[in-house]
């Protein structure tokens, strides 16, 4: 379509138009390939050049043609205007008056008539040349064209909506029809697993980890039941994923108070433990660190290497109900690069689930 519409273009217009768009290529092909060591962006470049040469050199041509045409015209006129002048008629001698004949002669029907004068009417008229359309005001416009495209080109990217679409945070997976363990039947209102996520799964979460421009990569849930425990313990789990961050939620049905977990703690490697109360609950902040697991999928197949130790976790534990009759919530971040948020990322985070956990009753 392009190059149907530049072929239609005036003489003038179109060839500038070429030769810088052949200019323009072959020098940025050319800087490419010598900057990437590429022999083909060479040859490319090359190319363009030349075909920018070769429409140099027609409008040189078109250029030294159209002189020499003025010139041409230039001396015709110049021989117009002399024959012009030697042809112009010369006075004649009037004759002379002849006696009068009588009427009979005058009204003879024989008598001769008037004869017109040799170079007498109308004579031509000085050389008009003909205007021709400006080469240097045509040529002009066309890198001016060219301009316009060019910023065109340019602009349009950013103008026009772009056809990737922003990418969407990453949902809450549906909840599978599937029957829960024993001990959720055996727990009066379990929350689940779907419920945890979508609890956490928040548009204001990013903002809460001191992230706002994040979005969530993954959301993951499950209904499980908490280790060594025979499969006796509902232990409901939610985890979303940033750039910067992972936040785990679980919550966790068994006897253990608060209190009693605060003790186990200090006879424990957990650092910077913090007793608070959060929504008129018993809570406590603590510090540990996440495991690490190293995969070898070589040739021989698949084997695991030993638990490492991962980046550091802060993990915010909060009672099920007011009068820590047993079982917690726990809200766990860590980041790959070992960085964590404020203390007040986690309370946050635990004022918006909390409510959606029905609290455990007597």
């Amino acid at each position: 379509m392009l190059g149907f519409i530049l072929r239609r273009l005036p003489f003038w217009v179109r060839e500038p138009v070429f030769i810088a768009i052949g200019s323009v290529l072959g020098v940025r092909v050319l800087y490419l390939a010598v900057r990437d060591h590429r022999l083909l962006l060479a040859g490319l470049g090359a190319l363009f050049l030349v075909f920018a040469a070769v429409h140099v050199v027609m409008v040189v041509r078109a250029l030294r043609a159209r002189r020499e045409r003025r010139v041409a015209e230039a001396a015709g006129t110049g021989n117009t205007t002399v024959t012009a002048a030697v042809a112009q008629p010369q006075p004649q001698p009037q004759p002379q008056p002849q006696p009068q004949a009588p009427a009979q002669a005058r009204s003879h029907p024989s008598q001769p008539q008037p004869q017109p004068v040799p170079g007498a009417g109308p004579q031509p008229g000085p050389y008009v040349q003909e205007k021709e359309p400006n080469a240097w005001g045509q040529a002009a416009a066309a890198i001016a064209l060219f301009g316009v495209l060019g910023a065109a080109l340019w602009l349009a990217p950013r103008m026009m909506p772009s056809d990737e679409s922003t990418p969407e945070a990453a949902a809450c997976p549906a909840a599978e029809h599937r029957e829960l363990p024993k001990a959720y039947r055996r727990t009066p209102q379990p929350v689940t697993g779907e419920a945890l996520c979508e609890a956490l799964n928040s548009p204001d979460l990013p903002q809460l980890l001191g992230t706002p421009g994040e979005i969530a990569t993954a959301a993951t849930s499950s209904d499980d039941t908490a280790p060594l425990t025979g499969g006796k313990v509902a232990n409901p789990e939610a985890q979303i994923t940033f750039d910067t961050y992972t936040v785990n939620v679980s919550a966790t049905y068994n006897e253990l108070t608060t209190e009693q977990y605060v003790k186990l703690m200090k006879y424990g490697d957990e650092q910077d433990i913090r007793t608070l109360t959060v929504l008129d609950r018993p809570a406590v902040l603590s510090s540990d660190h996440t495991m690490r697991i190293e995969i070898n999928l070589g040739s021989g197949g698949g084997s695991g290497g030993p638990v490492g130790q991962g980046p550091p976790a802060r993990t915010l534990s909060v009672a099920l109900d007011r009068e820590d009759r047993g079982g917690s919530c726990d809200i766990t971040v860590w980041s790959r690069s070992g960085e964590l948020p404020d203390d007040s990322a986690l309370l946050g985070i635990a004022e918006k689930i909390l409510p959606r956990i029905p609290e455990r009753s007597a």
